[in-house]
């Protein structure tokens, strides 16, 4: 089956899918430098907790590459490398994944400086260590999306006893596919797997205000995949499960993540936590879909999540390509328009954080973990060293 890349590399250069031209322009640019994937980060160019975390490393990889460090001892190189880290851990601080992926880098250029702190090449050595963990997060991002979405499809059947002659429908909110990660996706990941087994029946989209990644983004991938699909606001998700609940059998919703703490509370795109309370009152099955890099289990419950907040303009203007009288798509005329009154007061939390008790499932890479007797989600089981080092830091 055909899927979209957000990223496209090759040692020494980076090109990431403009999404803010999505669905009607395929535009990739050149990231050559820090400064311009922390734009590109922060503008939501790119978007997508594992996407965000692998343009972020891999740009600097490409500075790495292209001669961008200075500096000649190893001390000064490890400076240079965490100073240009910790720039891009500040683009969107939400998601985890950027931070667990800087925690990493740092780990991986230490280890070669400890190898060879005496060694005339140990510039080279570091550098060339943090270019290789680089990549390595790349290539086992798309690894884990494959996994995540055989688990789920794997524990939705179970749950409904779902077979080809007994299909199930689904909903998901915002954009975890091919273009918010390095392939096949999370949440979306599960969703392709379940069609590709012949388990899914529909599968419904919310807009995703106000940055509509839904109805731009979401929408364009299942299009594109021959994916049976629909698109509805935000506000329908009530009604799509009161009036379709049985005729379709809606059986979940799928979302991801971009942060999942220790007792399971998870931050995701803002309209989450209230698809949480509807499925719960309509029995249905609500699924976050979650590589282990979006878990952080320094932090005890969703009070500790920071959650960033956007500009009003998102709220109050809107911009697009042009409709052109006969209903065609004219792609090279674009308009920003005003959609409310410019000088009324505006909240625009980019996420909010869905309490674990409204969770049924968290799929990661590694398997499935479901809440225990506690009623609190335990993964030691697929994050076991993780795990035992946080808790015996804090025992």
């Amino acid at each position: 089956m055909a899927t979209l890349q957000a990223i496209k590399y090759s040692r020494g250069k980076l090109l990431v899918l403009d999404q803010l031209r999505l669905p009607h322009e395929h535009h990739y640019d050149e990231v050559t430098t820090s400064e311009e994937a922390f734009d590109y980060i922060r503008s939501m160019r790119v978007r997508g907790a594992p996407a965000i975390a692998i343009v972020a490393a891999l740009a600097h990889a490409v500075e790495l590459h292209n001669g961008s460090c200075t500096a000649t001892s190893p001390e000064d190189t490890l400076a240079h490398i965490d100073g240009r880290l910790d720039y891009l851990k500040e683009s969107r601080p939400t998601a985890v994944d950027l931070s667990n992926a800087v925690t990493l880098l740092k780990l991986a250029v230490r280890a070669a400086q400890i190898e060879g702190l005496a060694h005339p090449e140990a510039k080279e050595a570091i550098m060339s260590a943090y270019i290789e963990a680089a990549e390595n997060i790349l290539a086992k991002d798309l690894l884990n999306n494959q996994s995540i979405g055989s688990f789920g499809a794997a524990w939705l059947q179970q749950q409904y006893n779902a077979s080809p002659d007994r299909k199930i429908s689904v909903l998901t909110h915002c954009n975890t596919g091919s273009l918010a990660t390095s392939g096949h996706g999370t949440a979306l990941g599960i969703i392709r797997t379940l069609y590709a087994e012949g388990l899914l029946e529909h599968a419904y989209c919310t807009e995703t205000r106000p940055y509509n990644q839904g109805s731009r983004l979401t929408s364009f991938e299942l299009v594109f995949e021959g994916i049976p699909a629909t698109l509805i606001t935000d506000s329908m998700a009530g009604a799509l499960f009161s009036l379709r609940r049985e005729s379709m059998h809606i059986g979940a919703v799928i979302v991801g993540a971009d942060r999942v703490v220790r007792n399971g509370d998870t931050a995701n795109k803002i309209g989450t936590y209230q698809l949480a309370v509807l499925a719960r009152y309509h029995g249905v099955k609500f699924v976050v879909a979650a590589p282990t890099t979006s878990i952080d289990l320094e932090t005890e419950t969703g009070a500790g999540i920071k959650i960033e907040e956007r500009k009003a303009e998102e709220l109050t203007q809107i911009s697009g390509v042009l409709v052109n009288p006969d209903g065609s798509i004219d792609a090279t005329r674009t308009a920003r328009v005003a959609i409310a009154d410019q000088n009324i007061n505006v909240w625009n939390p980019a996420f909010d954080v869905t309490p674990h008790s409204l969770i049924d499932a968290i799929v990661t890479e590694k398997g499935t973990v479901v809440k225990g007797a506690d009623g609190k989600f335990d993964f030691s089981k697929v994050m076991p060293e993780r795990w035992a080092a946080i808790v015996g830091r804090q025992s």
